[in-house]
């Protein structure tokens, strides 16, 4: 099952707290972000496909550590607005570096432009995460899929 079906399913599920208002805030967020940076819907895409990417990766090992730690990464962070510590829960320094290079290369936008959107993108997508939770079971079905 693809992630965006995880996500949509969670929004079906009547025992877990995600709603469509949810996902709408999420993509209104994300279509803001991209007027306010003067980026093109496929410059938008491969920043959020490539930051999702990474924050999969550092939640798989932060999950082998310690599964508790991802969820509160996701419950601590997620949100609508921008937050640096958001980026550094998940990314190093130098990680950081290494994720704006990757989508400088990708979408010919400045590794600057990039590292300013890093903490307004992150917590979005730990938002869409989020929709999974379901704290009665202390299980995430949208992060665990991720």
């Amino acid at each position: 099952m693809s992630f965006f079906e995880q996500v949509l399913g969670a929004i079906n599920n009547p025992s877990l707290p995600a709603n469509s208002g949810q996902l709408a805030t999420i993509f209104s967020a994300a279509q803001s972000l991209s007027n306010q940076q003067g980026l093109d819907p496929a410059a938008t895409q491969a920043i959020f496909s490539i930051i999702g990417n990474y924050t999969q990766t550092a939640l798989q090992q932060q999950n082998q550590t310690s599964p508790a730690q991802a969820q509160a990464i996701v419950n601590q962070f997620s949100g609508t607005s921008p937050n640096r510590q958001a980026v550094e829960a998940l990314f190093s320094p130098e990680l950081q570096t290494k994720v704006a290079q990757e989508i400088s290369q990708r979408t010919r936008i400045s590794q600057q432009q990039v590292q300013s959107v890093l903490p307004l993108v992150v917590p979005l997508v730990l938002n869409m995460l989020k929709m999974g939770e379901n704290p009665s079971e202390q299980n995430n079905s949208v992060l665990n899929s991720f």
